[in-house]
């Protein structure tokens, strides 16, 4: 392939790289232990509410069921928060298999290039993707009980744009035609095809070995089949 078509391939790689949804797989498990927990303790709060009411000890009951409606408040945002990062991660998934050929053929070449090359300083392929979650980030994740929850953060909310920017983007890449040659004549085809891949064919394996009984076992089977037809 001429040169110049290997620096345009490898340079998909940035392109690819930049479109991809952010990386909240840590941040969506967080936000499911979160809600996990809200809901145990709330649960746990509305039994002790429960409980004190029926002993006469109206306070104590009150104040319980206060922690038990925080904590429901705090297991609903756990759960926005959750299904916010969950479509995120599907996105990414998506964008994964999109962009999976792409990404392989671009490492490739850029191999390739260096072992044309070898004296050349090639800068090395970087990916162009959203940086990942910062612990500061990751600290807005944490909800207090009985403290104003507030809006969600900021950096979350931004994922539902982002969202909408992604889909849009994968349509017009799935709308993409190659042009025929001939303006006459149809396109070629889909200029970014699914990838998914086929059946896979199955993987050549050497015959199992036969093992050959012993003696002693052969003798056995023998006398085994002579009782058989001796009571038959």
């Amino acid at each position: 392939m001429p040169e110049g078509r290997l620096w345009l391939i490898r340079d998909t790689y940035a392109t690819e790289t930049r479109w991809a949804p952010r990386h909240v797989g840590r941040e969506l498990r967080l936000a499911r232990l979160g809600a996990y927990n809200a809901d145990r303790d709330a649960t746990r709060a509305g039994a002790e509410a429960e409980a004190a009411r029926k002993h006469g000890n109206h306070e104590r009951a009150d104040r319980h069921q206060f922690w038990a409606a925080a904590y429901q408040a705090m297991g609903r945002r756990y759960r926005e928060q959750e299904e916010t990062f969950a479509a995120t991660m599907e996105d990414r998934r998506e964008w994964e298999h999109t962009t999976g050929h792409s990404l392989q053929l671009a490492v490739a070449v850029d191999a390739e290039l260096r072992s044309r090359h070898p004296d050349q300083q090639i800068e090395p392929l970087r990916s162009a993707e959203p940086t990942t979650v910062s612990e500061t980030e990751r600290k807005e994740l944490a909800l207090v009980p009985g403290k104003d929850i507030g809006q969600m953060a900021q950096w979350i909310q931004e994922l539902a744009a982002q969202r909408t920017a992604f889909r849009e983007k994968l349509e017009e890449r799935k709308s993409l035609m190659i042009p025929s040659e001939d303006p006459d004549l149809e396109d070629l085809g889909e200029a970014f095809p699914d990838q998914a891949a086929p059946g896979r064919d199955a993987i050549l394996q050497p015959p199992k070995p036969q093992i050959r009984p012993s003696a002693r076992i052969l003798e056995a089977a023998r006398q085994r089949d002579a009782s058989h037809e001796a009571g038959g």
